[in-house]
């Protein structure tokens, strides 16, 4: 549909996948209100974290929200009628290449449900339930597989393509500079840390060591004089505590915030961060931060610090990537070392990327 037609088009964003993923259609979703501008755009969340900052972005009308992990099935399907019909639209973020978003995307009833074809477990998930789709393509970013749904949409051929939107509200931004202010000043180098990343389908694995996290931030306290700041969800609180105490440091600091929207505005006072492939990856790099990427397993191509300085940390195994999207467990087939792509990664190679930069 274009922008001239006589009725304005109402689209739903079914964003259910997380926090990285919903980040990484924010481009795509700027292009189709800049296209469209009289649209009404909506999206359908399940994590607390994306309805933090999807509430503040200006392309959305209005955020469904919805706890599909605890509530029962019969509460969620009950939900998902109570929107069926509404849209002529309905674009299934990348990834989310299981049979319940499948599920969900057909009970919702739009003509039009714009989802990727995936080369791997499609027919199982049920993805035929979609359409029209567009096949999936292992060299593109998921920024640039999302973007190429929206242009079905909008009838446009994309050619400039936007950073990642997060918007910080007054409160978060006056929180981090109070942040800033009382605990390390203007004047010190300050590296964020995550050691954390999703639990769920076994991707605890594509986690560095926090050994490993411990080493470089007292090596980087030692020669650099840095302030440390470990950040994670409420679930990474013994990772964290963890971490602490082996840094054994008064310039490493637990940071503990209220949302992720006050977590993004603090990490927006880093000089850089050094984090797993995980949402607050992305949240850096929406951040505009410099990022020290720590990869194991995944493909590179789909979730690289989009539109920031980054550099990528990594072994670089004849075997990887060995991790695509589907609904499958991650798993190592390795003989000798299970995950060597990750627990091989030595502290000093990724000290000297954090040196290179620091120095450039």
């Amino acid at each position: 549909m274009s922008s001239g037609s006589k009725k304005s088009p109402e689209i739903l964003i079914i964003a259910l996948s997380g926090i990285g993923d919903a980040l990484m259609f924010t481009p795509a979703l700027k292009l189709l209100k800049k296209s469209l501008p009289d649209a009404k755009i909506d999206a359908l969340i399940m994590f607390k974290g994306v309805k933090d900052f999807y509430e503040q972005m200006p392309e959305i009308n209005k955020v469904h929200y919805f706890d599909f992990l605890n509530q029962s099935k019969f509460s969620a399907f009950k939900f998902v009628l109570g929107l069926r019909g509404n849209y002529d639209y309905s674009v299934s973020v990348y990834p989310s290449n299981r049979v319940e978003y499948n599920g969900i995307n057909f009970l919702l009833g739009a003509k039009n449900r714009l989802a990727i074809k995936y080369l791997r477990k499609d027919f199982w998930n049920l993805g035929f339930l979609n359409g029209p789709r567009i096949l999936e393509d292992d060299k593109l970013h998921n920024v640039e597989e999302n973007i190429r749904m929206v242009e079905q949409i909008t009838g446009e051929k994309y050619s400039e393509y936007p950073p990642l939107e997060f918007p910080l509200s007054d409160d978060a931004q006056n929180i981090a500079h109070k942040f800033v202010d009382d605990i390390y000043g203007e004047e010190k180098l300050v590296i964020g840390f995550h050691a954390g990343c999703q639990t769920l389908k076994n991707h605890i694995n594509r986690r560095w060591a926090p050994e490993s996290f411990a080493e470089l931030g007292r090596r980087l306290i030692r020669d650099f004089d840095a302030t440390v700041l470990l950040f994670g969800g409420p679930d990474e609180d013994d990772l964290k505590d963890y971490i602490a105490t082996m840094i054994n440091s008064e310039n490493c600091i637990d940071v503990q915030t209220k949302s992720l929207t006050e977590t993004a505005a603090i990490i927006k006072q880093c000089d850089l961060m050094v984090t797993n492939d995980s949402g607050l990856m992305h949240v850096s790099a929406a951040m505009q931060r410099k990022v020290i990427a720590l990869i194991g397993p995944t493909n590179t191509n789909y979730i690289y610090p989009w539109k920031t300085e980054y550099e990528i940390a990594s072994i670089n195994l004849e075997c990887s990537p060995c991790f695509y999207y589907s609904p499958k467990p991650l798993t190592c087939k390795r003989k000798d070392v299970m995950y060597k792509c990750i627990r091989e990664l030595e502290v000093k190679q990724v000290f000297d990327i954090v040196k290179k930069v620091i120095v450039n």
